[in-house]
């Protein structure tokens, strides 16, 4: 017997996992089926630490364009570069979508006079 014990509340399954529930829209009851919930889970933490990673990044070199500071924007370019790759790498992100980002983050800081 595993670990893991579904619970089924109202439409929805509840997966508890240790001391974790995973929430699955049905319930699972193939073995195979309650693994991939459980590595689905996995994957949308990694996914989403990857992307808030990516946006925060982003986020900051945007704003020192914003704010006409050309040096600091230039320095803190590469560090986007780095999360945007690893994103795209982990297929958070697809790789056409991180060399979007990664042209338009370089157009905006050229436009800085």
């Amino acid at each position: 017997m595993s670990n893991h014990r579904f619970i089924v509340h109202g439409l929805l399954a509840l997966a508890k996992s240790g001391k974790s529930y995973i929430v699955c829209p049905h319930m699972p009851i193939i073995k195979s089926a309650k693994r991939n919930i459980r590595g689905s889970a996995r994957k949308a933490v990694y996914n989403a630490r990857r992307s808030k990673a990516m946006k925060e990044v982003v986020k900051e070199v945007r704003e020192l364009v914003s704010s006409k500071d050309k040096k600091s924007a230039e320095a803190l370019l590469s560090k986007a570069y780095k999360a945007i790759d690893k994103a795209a790498k982990g297929n958070t992100i697809k790789k056409n979508a991180a060399d979007r980002k990664k042209s338009r983050l370089a157009k905006a800081i050229k436009k800085i006079a």
